[in-house]
């Protein structure tokens, strides 16, 4: 009787204990011990049984979006993106860098209302900065350690992209005028997540984002020497945000993005995750939800150390592609009804093609 007696009040005891209150995604990206970029589930919205578990899913993108401006969202896999796809997609994309210097010359990037076509490394150098004097300065002292393909509707009425020739690059127009197609409709998808966590009508966005007025990014980062990262300012690609809605990174397990806690302003790695898409807010989507939705800066270093060799002298050359998702063109960018908080907008109305137009003028030379 007394053991019985004894082995109740253990159990009566386990069972009553007060349970530690795991903390909120608010709460661990406050200290940088605990920050991390959230993973979401991305086939329990597509595929959900119910409105509730659509909810519950839109309802972690947001408040990824909302802590940290940046998710991973894993088992996005459509008919035509799977990782088959993208792994040709890299492949293309990886063979056009290596054509002659010359060949991809001939492809120029001219214009910012454009935004088409080869940009040669040390051309572009993205930053924060406004001032033109000063982005030319840091475009000397240390310029951006990439080279890019920009490519965008190739039905465009008046900008038209730039294709390599058929006889060198046989399959990169049709590779990526469908990659670029299938961005476009993850993009609708994620957008009505995002709609429905903010309570304003899965489809809200749907007719501010039709017209595809978007932008894929090739990207090729060479081998280049690790000392030569570690130099003032110096960097793969500079601090910076982005300029649309969301933007789709497909990167390979080279490493080397890094995001800022947007509480301690330190950087962190988005360490690659195979299966995984790395998702970010982009300033425009910032500007619509009155920063309830974080565009948050990042940059390109070199990897963490787990990810190199021992003592490596050199950074191993690393494959990405880019997808900028935007607001239709003309699409008028002001606060949306239900950000407006206690004080009232924080940004004046602006339109989708002034807004990026204006970015790339800035980072361009």
């Amino acid at each position: 009787m007394f053991g019985r007696n004894i082995r109740s009040t253990i159990l009566y005891a386990r069972a009553y204990r007060p349970q530690r209150r795991l903390a909120t995604l608010a709460e661990e990206v406050l200290r940088d011990e605990t920050f991390h970029i959230p993973v979401v589930t991305f086939s329990k919205f597509r595929n959900a049984k119910s409105t509730a578990e659509r909810e519950q899913t839109a309802q972690e993108v947001v408040n990824a979006f909302k802590e940290v401006g940046f998710v991973y969202l894993k088992d996005v896999v459509m008919a035509s993106l799977n990782q088959w796809s993208i792994m040709h997609s890299n492949r293309q994309s990886a063979e056009f860098f290596k054509l002659p210097i010359e060949e991809k010359m001939k492809l120029a990037w001219e214009d910012p209302r454009s935004n088409r076509g080869y940009v040669a490394k040390g051309r572009e150098r993205v930053t924060q900065e406004t001032d033109a004097v000063k982005i030319a300065q840091m475009r000397i002292q240390a310029p951006d350690a990439k080279e890019s393909m920009e490519i965008g509707r190739d039905w465009d009425p008046t900008w038209k992209n730039q294709w390599p020739p058929q006889s060198l690059a046989p399959s990169f127009k049709p590779t990526f005028l469908s990659f670029f197609q299938t961005c476009h409709e993850l993009h609708v998808e994620v957008m009505r997540s995002i709609a429905m966590g903010l309570q304003l009508g899965e489809h809200f966005f749907d007719e501010r984002i039709n017209e595809q007025y978007h932008n894929l990014r090739l990207l090729n980062y060479p081998s280049i020497r690790t000392e030569l990262l570690k130099g003032e300012g110096q960097a793969r690609a500079g601090a910076h945000s982005d300029y649309g809605t969301l933007t789709f990174v497909f990167q390979d397990g080279v490493g080397g993005l890094q995001v800022q806690n947007p509480h301690t302003k330190q950087y962190h790695p988005a360490t690659p995750i195979s299966g995984t898409i790395v998702v970010n807010v982009g300033d425009l989507l910032a500007r619509w939800s009155n920063d309830v939705l974080r565009s948050t800066l990042h940059r390109v270093v070199a990897p963490q150390a787990s990810l190199l060799p021992p003592d490596a002298e050199m950074t191993p050359q690393r494959q990405s592609i880019a997808f900028f998702c935007n607001p239709n063109g003309r699409a008028s960018i002001s606060c949306l009804p239900n950000c407006l908080g206690s004080t009232g907008p924080k940004y004046p109305t602006v339109t989708t093609e002034d807004y990026i137009v204006g970015r790339l003028k800035d980072t361009y030379s």
